[in-house]
């Protein structure tokens, strides 16, 4: 329940309809909440976030139209107060990261057991945070790293789309030389061997998408 005695009002955003129904037959299990909408894609669930405003809403992160953080983002430039847990199965911490800079105030994965996902919406309707051991690990694991600048991400990124260095020169209107240096700092603070390592370590963690 609320702090005013209602039941805890659930909004559930993500594009697998056997979560969605699992979700939904979750909290109607539940005595101290109610679910008040459903939706499939990033706008829809903004549609739904406005007509409805949840008390907490269960955000996936990778939806067809648009990226959980952006919706978030989204939602929370019109609802600062908006409590949003995000649901994932990728554990890249970059994601995690920037989830939890933009508002978060869960960051879980789908592989939890069910009672840990009602606990979750519980703390998070009071006020709290839920973030589970496994997910603090993680971002402490790279704690303090230097982060891509803007730059090197466009490298990476066309990098991982197969790009030569010439071509990512001639893409982003610099010298074959700067590229070089960029894929270099890229390859040091990632830990990586090789631009294919770079790549690889870059998608595991959520950094870049391919």
């Amino acid at each position: 329940m609320t702090a005013a005695g209602r039941p805890i009002r659930v909004l559930s955003v993500d594009d697998h309809p056997l979560l969605r129904e699992g979700i939904a037959a979750l909290v109607a299990a539940q005595t101290d909440m109610t679910l008040v909408g459903q939706a499939a894609t990033g706008r829809e669930g903004l549609e739904q976030f406005r007509a409805q405003r949840p008390d907490v809403t269960l955000l996936d992160l990778r939806l067809p139209d648009m990226g959980g953080v952006e919706v978030l983002t989204a939602i929370r430039s019109e609802f600062p107060e908006a409590r949003v847990v995000m649901l994932t199965t990728f554990e890249g911490d970059a994601e995690m990261r920037r989830a939890l800079e933009a508002g978060a105030r869960g960051y879980l994965l789908k592989t939890l057991p069910p009672a840990e996902l009602v606990a979750a919406i519980r703390q998070v309707a009071a006020g709290g945070k839920r973030i589970p051991p496994e997910v603090a690990a993680r971002l402490a694991d790279h704690l303090g790293e230097e982060n891509l600048t803007p730059r090197e991400l466009e490298v990476l990124r066309l990098v991982a789309a197969g790009n030569r260095n010439k071509d990512v020169a001639a893409a982003l209107f610099i010298s074959e030389e700067t590229v070089k240096v960029h894929v270099k700092h890229v390859m040091e603070k990632l830990g990586a061997g090789d631009r294919t390592e770079a790549v690889a370590i870059a998608v595991r963690r959520g950094i870049i998408q391919l």
